[in-house]
């Protein structure tokens, strides 16, 4: 008995309409956190990446851009994109909250505030060199220091003679005690009161520490490579690779106070005096942001008061909200560049 070629047509559709729920059903969702801009229910991932935490590293991750003004669910690989804003990239190289591009010198061996707010703070460990005749350091970020409530987390990439892909070079510390991730991917540590998490993002050297409804850090450590070396003019000693640290920051709610090196640039009324298309624009302020250690908010600017209430004084705790405007030819300086 022949099955009538409508009948067959109606049984397909009804089977693809089965198929596409049973997909849909498979993908994660994923929301912002009630403070962000993009404060809404859970959205489903897209088929592209359906998963928050994929099974392959190397597969791109559902990723909801809470300071986006599209407020929708993309494909996100979860290594920091020296190319994005709040990026920390080189020797150091920053890209602000208003997508302008900027170098901060610092100095060899010495700390500097990265963002300073009042229940934020991130400090950074210079590394470097001078080379015979040259006037500054050459420097890269070797060391995180994430101060929040009353707690200090460290992240630190090590010291090593040559650049090995199957060895682990970075070290985690919670309150002055060296925390043993395993390697692996995904190992995940999450602190008890779960007020901060490190997922690793790779078998080794790359992790994504999240403070919950506060920042996400994505962090990944390279060495300072041979062409490097030839192309810089570095003058790279031959026991030390300088392994340093990559970094991409992604912020919620920060106060229009917010300070320091990157932090400064978040601020609503930020003027950035490093100019669009000057291919060397340097920021100056180690006066400003220098602190006694990775685990200090001493700087001159420094603006972390972690017990301070709201009660306060209200306005310096209204989170940097507000939609883009592109029309005027600025950036909003909430972390998000206007496309030309």
């Amino acid at each position: 008995m022949k099955i009538p070629i409508g009948n067959s047509w109606w049984f397909i559709f009804l089977a693809l309409i089965i198929f596409s729920v049973l997909v849909q059903a498979e993908v994660d969702t994923i929301s912002c956190p009630d403070n962000s801009k993009c404060y809404l229910p859970p959205q489903s991932c897209p088929s592209q990446c359906p998963y928050t935490q994929p099974s392959n590293s190397k597969a791109k991750a559902c990723y909801l851009n809470c300071n986006s003004p599209i407020c929708k669910p993309e494909c996100k690989n979860k290594k920091p994109n020296c190319e994005g804003p709040g990026a920390a990239c080189l020797d150091p190289r920053f890209i602000g909250g208003d997508g302008i591009v900027f170098y901060f010198h610092g100095k060899s061996n010495e700390h500097f505030s990265l963002v300073s707010d009042l229940h934020l703070h991130i400090n950074a460990r210079f590394i470097g060199l001078r080379p015979a005749g040259r006037l500054r350091d050459f420097t890269w970020i070797q060391a995180l220091g994430i101060l929040f409530d009353t707690h200090a987390f460290i992240v630190e990439a090590t010291k090593t003679e040559k650049w090995d892909l199957e060895v682990d070079h970075l070290k985690f510390y919670y309150d002055g005690l060296e925390l043993g991730i395993p390697e692996g991917y995904p190992s995940i540590w999450v602190a008890s009161e779960d007020k901060i998490n490190v997922e690793r993002t790779s078998d080794k050297n790359s992790a994504l520490i999240t403070l919950p409804n506060v920042a996400e850090i994505s962090i990944n450590v390279v060495p300072i490579t041979r062409e490097d070396d030839r192309i810089h003019k570095y003058h790279i000693p031959s026991d030390d690779c300088f392994a340093h640290l990559e970094v991409q920051f992604s912020f919620y709610g920060l106060s229009p106070k917010v300070e320091g090196i990157l932090g400064r640039t978040y601020q609503p009324d930020f003027v950035n005096p490093a100019k669009p298309g000057v291919s060397m624009a340097i920021m100056g302020g180690e006066d400003k942001y220098r602190t006694s250690s990775l685990s200090d908010a001493d700087c001159k600017l420094c603006v972390f008061s972690p017990t301070r209430d709201k009660e306060e004084d209200p306005l310096l705790f209204e989170p940097v909200q507000g939609s883009l405007d592109c029309t005027s030819g600025s950036n909003s300086g909430y972390g998000i560049a206007c496309r030309k």
